[in-house]
């Protein structure tokens, strides 16, 4: 698609989050008659009604109006807005096309995307493939669900060799032509149940990023999971070529032959082309054994595009992960602390807790997400010896594993990391990791996460 086709054209787009924004200022650029709908009053929009000022734009905000909608040729939603809207089948109804953000902005990308989704390990690992590849010398850039808008990249005349695009479930509802040359699928768990129907419907949501594959797309898969494995059966990924990485020796054989990679004691064993190769990662910073699975995925992805085995391993070495993921924030009264307020679904959790042998005193909750906390009962007896409850959840959680640990529901935040403190003994381990989003006491998990490291800071 030109960008001289949008020109004129009657746009609306609905949200104007940060995504919105960058839709708006790139579809005014273009010369679109752009209209803005929200739901949110002017006042509680007024941030990014600045950062819009000045452009030639039509508002239609504090709801939806049909009538505006009608007259739209075009609807693009900001991922957080869900299609399923009754107004959104009104217009489409009527005729009027409502698509995503990524399905529009992906039409202007000519380079080859490589689009990571998948539960959990997105972000960690679009970080690993973009240092592998940019320490190589390969010019990237990225964005998507990681943080800056698709939008963003097709506004800049500086172009890149590689697009990553970390692409949540949210983004993929209304892809109809997004076309990857590389997806990556973590792994599926249960999440996102305050947006889904079941657990069937996010994975049939996360199925649409193999729609468009041809013997060109390359997939790389996580072979210990079941969902993953399963989705790998499809004609569509079957189109092209496919590796897998596994944390198994056992699947050793199978992965050599198909091509991928494999944890074999402290090694990595690896093969793309013709030859193996070996990376070792008994140096590695980050935590946890999902760390390892980050790394094959990126490895997997990375040496099609030009990154240098010696490079890699540089960066293995070295990478210290993301903040908010399983990040280490300090030691304080013999007491080590770590923030994980990144985890947003119980699967997380599950992966955080394997990170540690036991002691864990685990502050966990926030707002409901349809979700069971079961799933965690037998790493629970295991290894968190105190429990701390807080937020919209906590009442849902305490009735699936609140029996199997010593367990306070608190009322503050803030009460809740003190109590996690004052519960504490010398060698243990104080561990946020909610297991829910933040919605109900923070604006997102950045917020929760650095308001927990400062009430952290002030202990002696």
């Amino acid at each position: 698609m030109d960008v001289s086709e949008v020109k004129g054209k009657k746009i609306m787009v609905v949200g104007l989050s940060k995504t919105g924004v960058s839709l708006v200022k790139f579809l005014a650029e273009a010369e679109a008659d752009v209209t803005i709908s929200d739901h949110k009053s002017p006042a509680e929009l007024s941030s990014a009604i600045e950062e819009i000022e000045g452009l030639k734009v039509n508002f239609d905000l504090g709801g939806h109006t049909p009538k505006v909608m009608l007259n739209q040729e075009l609807i693009i939603l900001s991922p957080g807005v869900s299609p399923e809207l009754k107004i959104f089948d009104y217009a489409r109804q009527h005729g009027v096309k409502v698509t995503g953000e990524l399905e529009f902005a992906a039409q202007f990308v000519q380079e080859p995307i490589i689009a990571v989704t998948g539960t959990n390990g997105k972000s960690t690992t679009c970080k690993l493939i973009e240092t592998f590849l940019k320490e190589s010398g390969v010019k990237v850039w990225i964005g998507g669900n990681f943080g800056t808008p698709l939008t963003e990249y097709v506004r800049r005349k500086d172009k890149a060799d590689v697009v990553i695009i970390e692409t949540s479930s949210f983004q993929l509802e209304l892809t109809e032509t997004y076309a990857p040359r590389t997806v990556v699928l973590m792994n599926i768990a249960e999440n996102h149940l305050d947006r889904y129907r079941s657990m069937d419907e996010y994975v049939r949501a996360k199925r649409r990023i193999f729609q468009n594959t041809t013997h060109d797309t390359t997939s790389v898969l996580n072979a210990d999971d079941n969902t993953v494995v399963d989705l790998a059966r499809d004609p569509a990924v079957q189109r092209g070529r496919i590796f897998y990485f596994s944390r198994k020796p056992s699947l050793e054989p199978q992965i050599m032959n198909i091509g991928g990679a494999v944890a074999i004691k402290d090694q990595l064993k690896v093969r793309i082309g013709p030859e193996v190769e070996y990376y070792d990662f008994k140096n590695i910073k980050m935590r946890g054994r999902h760390a390892i699975e980050n790394i094959m995925a990126a490895i997997c992805t990375t040496r099609e595009y030009g990154a240098k085995p010696e490079v890699i391993q540089k960066v293995m070495n070295e990478f210290p992960g993301l903040e908010h993921r399983l990040e280490y924030v300090r030691k304080a009264g013999g007491v080590n602390f770590f923030n994980d307020s990144k985890a947003t679904n119980v699967h997380a959790v599950q992966r955080a807790l394997d990170a540690f042998d036991s002691n864990i005193i685990l502050i966990a909750g926030g707002k409901m997400a349809n979700v069971s906390f079961v799933p965690l009962t037998e790493v629970v007896k295991r290894k968190v010896k105190t429990l701390i409850l807080v937020g919209e959840a906590k009442e849902a959680i305490n009735r699936d594993i609140g029996d199997f640990s010593e367990t306070y529901l608190i009322g503050t935040f803030e009460e809740a990391v003190l109590i996690a403190y004052q519960k504490s003994r010398i060698g243990d381990t104080i561990l946020l990791s909610p297991g829910c989003p933040s919605f109900d006491l923070f604006d997102n998990f950045e917020e929760r996460g650095n308001y927990f490291k400062k009430l952290v800071y002030e202990f002696k």
